[in-house]
């Protein structure tokens, strides 16, 4: 059996890595907004190694935002587990957005960024809520289902 915050790393390395997917299409088919990665390497100070903010990226959709998913879902609003990994997920991009804006500097954001780079990244979030919310609830779902069935063959309690 899996705890809360095991089920929440779990379904944070799938959101993860559709997140990727996602950035991965931005990155060699345009790149149409800054990805995600180049930002992270900027604000580290380490610009032209957006290696260091794919793996940045990685470690903090797993062992963060996955964690502390499992740790808050069943404090979250809302009745599902996609709904909770939304309103999560937007969480997590304010408390993002709120760390560029103060940690960055004026040029995180220009040039060909901009509205455009904020509406991605809100987008990309979204769907990462989604994700890791839809995979949290199947965990859920597997192991009520073979709590069920481990007890089907038992002798009733009463």
């Amino acid at each position: 059996m899996m705890s809360r915050v095991q089920k929440g790393m779990m379904a944070g390395l799938a959101a993860t890595v559709v997140v990727a997917a996602l950035e991965l299409v931005n990155t060699l088919g345009g790149p149409w907004f800054t990805p995600f990665p180049n930002i992270v390497a900027h604000m580290i100070g380490m610009d032209g190694q957006p290696a260091v903010g794919w793996v940045a990226h990685l470690l903090t959709g797993i062992f963060i935002l996955g964690s502390l998913f499992g740790y808050l879902v069943p404090r979250l609003p809302t009745d599902t587990y996609s709904t909770k990994g939304i309103v999560f997920a937007v969480g997590a991009f304010v408390v993002m957005m709120t760390g560029i804006f103060l940690l960055g500097d004026g040029r995180t954001f220009s040039g060909d960024g901009g509205f455009g780079v904020v509406a991605w990244l809100l987008i990309t979030n979204v769907v990462f809520g989604i994700v890791m919310g839809l995979v949290y609830g199947r965990l859920v779902q597997r192991e009520k289902r073979m709590a069920r069935e481990m007890t089907a063959g038992g002798i009733p309690a009463h």
